[in-house]
């Protein structure tokens, strides 16, 4: 799983669990007929479904029982694998149900990805730089520079597996260069970027 700004929920081998937002990838044996079915939750949209800041699942994994009421994830864990993927949709809606997510949140996200600067997006807000931090780990899980990091590699990563030559992904992007480029895909999902495309 590469570092993307989402929590998922993940159905793996009759286990709810949690994937949290990652700062580099994360690599998951998956012997042959191991089943998964998760649900990806956009950045920022986690922490309501969940009732918890995206902080405090930075880079981990947790079984849902552990975050909610244990009776409640072994029931949901109990029910057949063809409903799982409706299971699991079902799950997000009936947990928003009454818990709005943070209104500025995708407002920030979306701003992030458009390579605005930390402090018109916090000036934008009426927020400090401070709280904008505040805000975007408790949303997020990290802060507002390292989503925008992680939100130009999946950008940059989208590019180069659509055929995009490497150094034209580097200068679309945002990136200093092309070195700059590889040595972040690097940091960030721990290959090369052609091993990745």
């Amino acid at each position: 799983m590469l570092p993307d700004g989402c929590l998922d929920l993940i159905w793996i081998d009759g286990e709810l669990v949690v994937a949290g937002p990652d700062t580099v990838a994360h690599l998951s044996p998956a012997a042959p007929g191991r089943q998964f079915t998760g649900i990806r939750f956009r950045p920022g949209l986690g922490p309501a479904v969940l009732g918890l800041p995206a902080y405090e699942l930075l880079d981990r994994r947790v079984p849902l029982a552990d975050i909610w009421p244990a009776a409640r994830a072994r029931r949901l864990s109990g029910l057949a694998f063809a409903d799982r993927g409706q299971l699991l949709e079902r799950i997000a809606e009936e947990s928003l149900a009454g818990h709005e997510p943070d209104p500025i949140a995708r407002a920030i996200a979306a701003q992030l990805r458009a390579g605005r600067p930390v402090a018109s997006i916090a000036a934008a807000a009426e927020l400090s730089e401070r709280q904008l931090l505040r805000r975007c780990r408790h949303a997020f899980g990290y802060g507002p520079k390292t989503l925008t990091r992680i939100l130009r590699f999946g950008r940059a990563l989208a590019a180069a597996r659509a055929g995009t030559p490497f150094a034209t992904v580097a200068f679309e992007t945002g990136y200093s260069d092309q070195p700059h480029l590889a040595r972040d895909v690097k940091s960030l999902a721990g290959v090369p970027l052609g091993s990745l495309v």
